[in-house]
């Protein structure tokens, strides 16, 4: 059984007014864990409001159709009514508040009760119930074995299904990383028993792509990736770095870039990626690893982040030269037994 779940089965019954948040960029496992706890908590008839602080992908906006949901970067003053009136709030797929962006004030001075659930390492202690499991697969499979154990699967329909499904598909490359069980697959089974189409799901995730985005990941990598082992063969690493400039010639939208960094992954001889980009805020970083190679701990120490094992994210506030110079200096720690 999952810890604290009793706690969060009274909390939940004891609480009027939920407000669901998650982590900036929000990623499909964000995105589909804040929808279907949505509509699980709406179908168990509870009043239930959604926060994101900035848009998601627009291959993935959709699954917040019938949520209500806001975000911060744009309704400011609406959100913080929100956080003013609810008297419960469940955070989703982040361990540390600074992962929510410029929502982590009205985090810290939130006054009803906080809920966690969440599937990264080292969560920071801000939440009255906690649930966290480093082992499983996504956040999204996460909220669901909450249920299960609660005894509220009652609860789930369709809409939330498909919304759990996207978490779960996205989070594990498509059910290939080490983090997918038999469990996982029981729990889509289940999924697709309530009648959702997973060929439908896949194909509004995956099979979207415009031109400029398709031309981008050419490019990338085309002329941008490197790869280390070519010239150190001890060192089986690859990078991929963009400037703010080469983002805007492909006309970026949020999003383009996923996945990118598991292509440098899928080379053969290579055991860890890394995808550097320069946006608005700073320098963006995506780390990849397998095997043997565990990148969560690299990126916390040396690049302000984490996450999980295989893997991480990170920033910089440096150029992109100098942050380039210095993971080139650090990246043979990798592979230090």
């Amino acid at each position: 059984m999952l810890p604290s779940v009793t706690s969060l089965k009274q909390l939940l019954s004891n609480s009027h007014r939920f407000l669901i948040i998650t982590h900036k960029s929000p990623d499909g496992d964000a995105v589909g864990s804040a929808s279907a706890l949505y509509f699980l908590l709406k179908n168990l008839g509870c009043q239930v409001e959604v926060v994101l602080p900035d848009s998601p992908a627009p291959n993935i906006a959709s699954f917040l159709d019938g949520t209500d949901c806001l975000f911060y970067d744009s309704n400011p003053q609406l959100v913080e009514q929100r956080f003013k009136s609810a008297d419960c709030l469940i955070g989703l797929d982040f361990n540390a508040v600074s992962r929510v962006g410029d929502l982590q004030h009205l985090i810290v001075n939130f006054e009803g009760k906080r809920i966690l659930i969440d599937h990264h390492t080292e969560p920071e202690d801000f939440a009255d119930v906690l649930i966290s499991d480093v082992k499983c697969s996504s956040t999204c499979q996460l909220v669901y074995e909450c249920f299960e154990e609660m005894g509220m699967l009652h609860a789930l329909d369709a809409r939330s299904a498909r919304c759990l499904y996207l978490g779960i598909t996205t989070d594990t490359g498509s059910f290939r990383f080490p983090s997918v069980t038999s469990k996982t697959h029981k729990i889509i089974a289940s999924l697709i028993e309530c009648g959702i189409d997973q060929w439908l799901i896949h194909q509004e995730i995956f099979d979207n792509n415009s031109m400029d985005q398709l031309q981008l990941r050419g490019f990338a990598i085309s002329e941008k990736l490197v790869l280390l082992n070519r010239s150190t063969p001890s060192l089986p690493v690859g990078y991929i770095w963009l400037t703010r400039t080469e983002l805007e010639r492909f006309n970026y939208q949020p999003g383009d870039t996923e996945g990118l960094v598991n292509t440098i992954l899928s080379i053969e001889g290579i055991k860890a990626g890394v995808l550097i980009q320069e946006k608005k805020e700073g320098i963006k970083m995506s780390f990849r690893s397998k095997d043997d190679v565990h990148v969560n701990q690299f990126a916390k120490k040396y690049f302000n982040g984490g996450g999980h094992v295989y893997a991480a994210g990170g920033h910089s506030p440096d150029s992109m030269d100098v942050t380039i110079s210095r993971l080139l200096s650090l990246i043979h720690e990798l592979f230090i037994p």
